[in-house]
């Protein structure tokens, strides 16, 4: 089963879809940190963040992995090409740069080809931007979680605080997480937009545990749903 999670950023997707897989068993791909390592690697390599050819290749070339605590589904650790980089993504300049290294349509390519195989082994929370709509379009659970600008802006800036990276202006958060919305939903490949079929949630004016548990009870009832369907087919039942 695929729990797609896509929304803006800074609306919390990372922290409820940590907490979701938790609760529900579940494994959890943090899609964001992906493409925060290529945009990483890609500056560190010195590759122009406008060189869509160039950016595919270090998405390409360069294998991405996750590292776990025994028994947590969570990844704790991120690392690139075998470097690791679990801080070195979550910085200012790394939010700038992630916009246009996940506009280019190569690295887009080659890194959903990465999340559909690493998805199709197992119960996933995926959370991305275009989860719902791209690279899980089948999912059986879809969300698309967002929340006021302002709202997102403070919760970055003590995001940032606790973490020790990032910046902690909020006059600079605010106008980077807008410059990031704008970036997304104009891009050519895979746009930030709600599928169709999405549950939308608001969570300015909620706690985020009222998130999590309304979310957990859709993958519920979900997973009961697609229980019940697969022993009609094995029983024959129309």
């Amino acid at each position: 089963m695929i729990v797609a999670i896509d929304g803006p950023s800074g609306a919390g997707k990372s922290t409820v879809a940590k907490a979701v897989a938790k609760k529900m068993g579940f494994s959890c791909l943090d899609t964001g940190a992906m493409y925060r390592a290529v945009a990483w690697k890609a500056l560190q390599d010195g590759v122009p963040l406008d060189d869509d050819a160039a950016l595919g290749r270090v998405a390409r070339e360069n294998d991405i992995e996750f590292g776990h605590v025994a028994g947590d589904p969570v990844p704790a650790r991120v690392f690139i090409g075998g470097e690791e980089v679990t801080q070195a993504i979550r910085t200012a300049e790394i939010d700038r740069a992630v916009s246009p290294t996940s506009a280019a349509p190569s690295v887009r390519e080659a890194l959903v080809e990465q999340q559909r195989r690493i998805g199709s082994a197992g119960n996933y929370v995926v959370e991305g931007r275009d989860i719902g709509t791209c690279v899980f379009p089948n999912a059986e659970v879809k969300v698309f979680l967002t929340a006021s600008d302002e709202e997102r802006a403070h919760r970055r800036v003590r995001q940032n605080v606790d973490r020790g990276v990032g910046s902690i202006d909020y006059d600079e958060v605010l106008a980077d997480l807008r410059r990031r919305d704008e970036a997304d939903s104009s891009r050519a490949a895979s746009p930030l937009r709600a599928a169709e079929d999405a549950v939308r949630i608001d969570s300015t004016a909620h706690y985020i545990e009222e998130v999590i548990d309304q979310i957990c009870a859709l993958a519920a009832a979900a997973y009961v749903d697609e229980t019940a369907e697969t022993a009609r087919a094995m029983t024959g039942e129309a």
